[in-house]
């Protein structure tokens, strides 16, 4: 986390320095067609009104990266230890998929086009 004053920046270590067999991202349609966004409210704060955002076991199964934490988690008290998502980890899948329609979109302009 690092500060400059004016903003905050919640950063996650991105170098190439730091990194080794890197290779386009590709096929991440289907990992974005199997999450399954969800609105709902929070018990306990239903004056917040509704919200939106994932189950985070649901999304493990499909990005486990993204989610902290394990099913059902409690203490030795038997409270709950709720599992966390990490919205930032799903940016490159949604970008990949982003780009993946967008040339999908363009294969098929070209067809149309063609005489």
């Amino acid at each position: 986390i690092t500060t400059n004053g004016s903003g905050t920046t919640y950063g996650t270590s991105s170098d190439y320095r730091l990194k080794e067999n890197v290779q386009n991202a590709s096929g991440w349609l289907a990992t974005v067609k199997a999450m399954r966004p969800v609105s709902y409210t929070w018990i306990g704060n239903a004056a917040a009104g509704t919200d939106t955002g994932f189950i985070a076991h649901e999304l493990q199964a499909v990005v486990p990266q993204a989610v902290v934490g394990v099913k059902d988690g409690v203490t030795p008290e038997g409270e709950i230890i709720p599992q966390q998502v990490d919205y930032s980890r799903l940016v490159p899948h949604l970008v990949a998929a982003i780009q993946e329609l967008s040339a999908q979109v363009d294969e098929l302009k070209a067809q149309i086009a063609k005489p």
